[in-house]
């Protein structure tokens, strides 16, 4: 696989409550994009950003990490190879990203996912 760019998922109980905190006070001031159940915030210069999960919408279980890949389709085959446990199916989500979830050797789950941008 090739990741492009990796995104720890903090979870949160309610991302409304917690967006001061990490905009007001550690000043990441950009919104990059809100769902409602997942949100990402930046640091407009930096680039040093956090996204924050309460609950993933369509997963029956959440990731601890998101890692964005230019080609999902041979990372899922790589996966599978491999044997590793995939605990969602590869699939386009309605928000416009095609991802899925495979479990590390300790259990965590890790969502690989490919932006259509």
């Amino acid at each position: 696989m090739h990741p492009s760019k990796i995104t720890s998922n903090l979870p949160v109980s309610d991302i409304d409550a917690a967006k001061g905190f990490y905009t007001d006070f550690l000043g990441l001031e950009v919104e990059e994009f809100n769902l409602g159940w997942v949100a990402r915030f930046t640091h407009e210069s930096t680039g040093a950003n956090v996204q924050l999960v309460t609950r993933d919408a369509d997963a029956p279980v959440d990731s601890v990490l998101s890692v964005h890949t230019p080609d999902v389709e041979a990372a899922f085959e790589e996966a599978q190879r491999r044997g590793y446990e995939i605990v969602f199916p590869l699939r386009t989500e309605s928000w416009g990203v095609r991802r899925f979830f495979v479990r590390d050797p300790d259990g965590n789950v890790i969502n690989i996912v490919q932006h259509a941008d």
